[in-house]
């Protein structure tokens, strides 16, 4: 059986073990344990685990700029994928986004990672071709 539910900063051990053994996840200095405490502070209750009697099998992290909603690191453990985990992990967040009366969300797939762009695709999510993303990262923060 799993369990769909909120991610706490308990889980952080976890859930950054997970990411760092999925291909295609990058992880930064902003995933460290302050700056996810932040994060998770700041998004109460948005950002969703998955776990069964073993542990841990899949997360997602979510949150906002009170304007639009954000996704990132949603991942599911090879051995527990195509059971709709992923998807009600994707559909707790919106639902989360919704009640705060944000209807549009964006992420961001590194273009190497085909197998998460061929997901993204497959569940009625648009490639955007009409914007490109900058980033300005201060001297001595190259890895945030």
């Amino acid at each position: 059986m799993i369990n769909i539910r909120v991610m706490t900063m308990d889980d952080y051990d976890a859930v950054l073990a997970l990411m760092s053994n999925t291909p295609g996840i990058s992880l930064r200095d902003a995933d460290s344990r302050e700056s996810t405490a932040r994060y998770l502070e700041r998004n109460a209750g948005m950002s969703f685990v998955a776990e069964t009697d073993d542990g841990l099998c899949g997360c997602v992290m979510c949150g906002h700029d009170g304007r639009r909603g954000y996704l990132q690191h949603l991942l599911v453990l090879p051995e527990y994928r195509r059971q709709g985990i992923a998807n009600t992990l994707v559909q707790r967040c919106l639902g989360s986004l919704e009640a705060l009366g944000i209807g549009k969300c964006h992420l961001d797939v590194i273009k190497t990672n085909d197998a998460a762009a061929r997901y993204w695709i497959n569940q009625g999510w648009q490639l955007r071709r009409d914007i490109d993303r900058y980033s300005f990262t201060r001297p001595g923060n190259e890895n945030a």
